[in-house]
């Protein structure tokens, strides 16, 4: 399973196109919503392969503040490694602030900024389907 925060529909639909290519039956879920994530995502844990984080998150239209990616982060770094993170931020202060929590956790962590027209389509690709076709090391992740 594949967990994914981000709040910006057209990334979305990109992030299902790319999994359709390369993970066909790979279920994944998206949150807009860092609040929502962290309330819904913990008994889905155990079954994730993999998390790709955004940090800044738009508030829908008159709906409550989002949350950020930060937090998730936060959040993930108090319970037991889960398995690879994929920051994909362009706030590149905040993206180095989870990177930097990430590193200090153990957990096992890529940045794939947003530059570039295909950036999904090639760097964030790339390391998804790293990752997913790589033996699972027991030690990192689960």
């Amino acid at each position: 399973m594949l967990l994914i925060l981000e709040d910006n529909s057209e990334r979305v639909e990109r992030f299902t196109a790319i999994l359709q290519t390369i993970a066909p039956t790979l279920p994944f879920r998206v949150w807009r919503d860092a609040y929502a994530m962290m309330r819904e995502a913990g008994p889905l844990l155990t079954f994730a392969s993999m998390i790709s984080l955004d940090h800044d998150l738009e508030p829908e239209s008159n709906a409550p503040d989002p949350g950020d990616g930060y937090m998730v982060t936060k959040w993930l770094v108090s319970q037991s490694i889960i398995c690879p993170v994929i920051i994909h931020s362009s706030n590149g202060e905040r993206a180095s602030w989870m990177a930097g929590e990430f590193d200090l956790a153990g957990w096992p962590y890529w940045r794939v900024p947003p530059i570039g027209d295909d950036w999904i389509e090639s760097d964030w690709k790339q390391i998804v389907h790293r990752v997913l076709n790589r033996p699972i090391d027991d030690n990192q992740c689960r």
